[in-house]
């Protein structure tokens, strides 16, 4: 893929926004449109059940008015042709039980006091709680402003307390009755609101409405029909009485419209239902197909970031070895611009001196197809700057496949490490340079025992020299042979000043770096010598434990000899103050380990390491002893760990793992190749003797 496809898909997400609005606008309007449907319907049947509330309440009204003036004119018959009182009574009991909503009517004279009453048949007499006189205000009122009108006139509505705790409420008809022979005098008749609405109802509009007077601020008054309305679909309408006006109130049963209230909505919405499923199946179709677009673009814009951000080079070629990508750190690595390395082959960063070798090499690793779960391992290999610098780097390859997983080329990491090499480098110096110090301080520390260890020879030769001048002063026959007995002798202390010295000299010169194969014993050997020195010094005995043949290790034969000088003088200080002298053993111990390590052992009899000293054994400069440099241990720990292996120290146990006296320091060195050990040992042994 080349860089210049990024743009191309980075322009895609504008489409998908203008298919996503077109998606979501075809929805929303059938959203809209079945919501407006469902709407529409609910609509007109609340306008319908409303329309009946409205209509009901129209006809209860005037059902009212009709019956109050029935009412109305049968009571003014009662007194039209002024009957007996017998003759009165009589007839307002016929009144009272053809009218269920009057309670009770009375004949009042012009001081307003009662000269008749009968009650209803149908009930007790409603004041019986509290006499009628009590009660009378209202109905003083509307016969005082009946006369003055010269019609018949209602009062208030008010409560009558009633047996049980319940009541009634109630109005009273004032009937003014005028005649000339007598003074003017009046029919008040009390009527049920219940009653009146009961009478006003058929039994269909009783069960399926409530009907009530109420008060302005919606107080109830008096019902009828059911037990409570729904509270939905209500009416209300005024009636006006003379003298006094009432509020009816419908309030239905029926509760809010069901949502598909009959079966031609029920069709319209189940295919709109369908079509909307469909829709809505297509929707998420679209939906995961623009989800793996963006998530496409997404990780494509993101591995763009990720490959321009990256210090390492990113390369592609194809199955011919033409290059199809390269990244800005690839570009920058070599010099060369990406216009500049596209489609080439051999490529332009190629040093020219080594084109057909690296050809040949590109056939060999190109022509070999290799599993897409295969990682190529690394090589290193040399490329050239455009302005003709050349530098290592370290390739790292693994196949390129397409979508039907088919390898259509490959992938390779590059590395520069021209850095790391310098690094690598001022290290190594630097590590030379620590090395002969802690070399050198070694020596200084030793520079007593080395003058221990001339001054022997050194007087040998000087008494065998001494010795030879005296028997050249007195020739005899004798003399020639003890002559070359004299000069053997100073040779062989001259040789053995001349090995010490040396010794001294390989170890504080000694710096090649190429890691070799060499044997342990071979190790051990050169620095006993100078360990020797330091045993002989303190008492201590030497004990070497080395398998025959003894392992080869790879290993920096100086830095490993160093280790094992530092580990012994420490071992030999340890013991020099607290072990008795009988029991100052110092043992070096060789083991193979796990076929590809090789273990070596410093082991003392000392007291041990303290816990506290413990934890900062291997810090730098950390030391215990007053002309100490703090330098041993950490130096040892680094030169272990360089060759791959490990260094640490533990307390000395017995066969059955219990405590005891002394230390032993171990460190892990790579072993060379196994079946060479294995070839080294049935050689060895096919030699030894029986």
């Amino acid at each position: 893929m080349t860089t210049s496809s990024f743009p191309l898909l980075l322009r895609r997400p504008p489409r998908r926004v203008r298919r996503a609005l077109l998606w979501a606008t075809l929805v929303a309007l059938l959203l809209v449109a079945q919501t407006l449907l469902v709407l529409l319907t609910l609509n007109y049947e609340s306008v319908r059940a409303q329309e009946r509330v409205e209509e009901l309440a129209g006809q209860v009204v005037a059902e009212l008015r009709r019956d109050v003036q029935r009412s109305v004119q049968s009571l003014q018959a009662l007194v039209w042709h002024e009957p007996s009182p017998e003759r009165w009574r009589a007839d307002a009991g016929e009144l009272l039980r053809a009218r269920h909503d009057l309670l009770r009517i009375e004949r009042r004279n012009s001081g307003f006091e009662i000269d008749d009453a009968v009650d209803s048949p149908y009930r007790t007499p409603i004041f019986t709680q509290l006499p009628r006189l009590s009660m009378g205000i209202e109905a003083e009122l509307a016969c005082n402003a009946a006369r003055r009108a010269g019609t018949p006139m209602f009062s208030r509505t008010y409560f009558v307390p009633q047996m049980g705790g319940t009541g009634l409420e109630v109005v009273d008809l004032c009937i003014p009755i005028a005649n000339p022979s007598r003074t003017p005098h009046y029919l008040v008749t009390t009527l049920a609101l219940g009653a009146l609405l009961d009478e006003a109802l058929t039994p269909e509009q009783s069960r399926a409405y409530e009907v009530s007077f109420v008060e302005g601020d919606g107080t109830r008054l008096a019902r009828a029909g059911v037990p409570r309305g729904a509270g939905v679909y209500q009416a209300q309408r005024v009636l006006d009485l003379p003298g006094s006006s009432l509020v009816l109130r419908i309030d239905s049963a029926e509760g809010s419209p069901r949502v598909i209230p009959n079966l031609a909505t029920a069709l319209v919405l189940g295919l709109s239902l369908a079509l909307f499923a469909v829709v809505l199946l297509l929707l998420r179709d679209v939906r995961k197909r623009a989800r793996a677009e963006a998530a496409l673009a997404e990780a494509l814009a993101f591995r763009k970031a990720m490959e321009d951000s990256l210090i390492t080079g990113l390369r592609a070629r194809d199955m011919e070895g033409r290059i199809t990508y390269v990244n800005p750190a690839f570009c920058t690595m070599v010099g060369f611009g990406a216009d500049e390395l596209m489609n080439t082959n051999p490529p332009a960063y190629w040093p020219t001196d080594r084109v057909d070798e690296y050809s040949v090499r590109q056939r060999a690793r190109l022509g070999s197809v290799r599993d897409r779960g295969d990682i190529q391992q690394g090589f290193e290999t040399e490329f050239m700057r455009k302005s003709g610098e050349r530098f290592p780097v370290m390739i790292y390859e693994a196949p390129l496949v397409d979508n039907v997983g088919k390898q259509k080329g490959w992938m390779s990491a590059v590395l520069d490490m021209s850095a790391q090499r310098r690094v690598e480098e001022l290290s190594r110096q630097q590590q030379d340079r620590l090395q002969a110090t802690a070399r050198l301080a070694t020596v200084g520390e030793m520079a007593s025992l080395l003058s221990h260890e001339l001054n022997q020879p050194l007087a040998a030769i000087a008494s065998y020299a001494t010795g030879s001048l005296n028997l050249l002063q007195e020739p005899d026959g004798q003399t020639l042979g003890m002559l070359k007995q004299g000069l053997t002798r100073i040779a062989e202390q001259a040789e053995r000043a001349g090995r010490v010295i040396k010794s001294v000299h390989d170890f504080v010169r000694r710096r090649e770096q190429a890691r070799e194969a060499i044997s342990a014993s071979q190790l051990i050997d050169a620095v006993m010598p100078l360990v020797r020195l330091q045993a002989r010094k303190s008492g201590t005995r030497i004990e070497l434990d080395i398998p025959t043949p003894p392992p080869r290790v790879l290993a920096d034969r100086t830095m490993v000899e160093q280790v094992l000088l530092n580990l012994t003088r420490n071992g030999i200080q340890a013991m020099e103050s607290s072990t008795p002298l009988a029991e100052r053993v110092l043992t070096l111990r060789v083991r193979q380990a796990e076929g590809r390590w090789v273990s070596f052992s410093v082991i003392d009899a000392g007291p041990g390491i303290a816990p506290e000293v413990a934890a900062r054994l291997f810090t730098p400069f950390f030391t215990t002893r007053s002309e100490g440099m703090g330098l041993g241990l950490s130096l040892c720990r680094t030169v272990i760990e360089q060759h791959g292996g490990a260094l640490d120290f533990h307390a000395c146990t017995d066969g059955q793992g219990r405590p005891q006296r002394g230390t032993e320091f171990l460190f892990t060195l790579p072993a060379t190749d196994p079946a060479r050990q294995r070839s080294d040992a049935s050689t060895a042994g096919a030699e030894a003797p029986g």
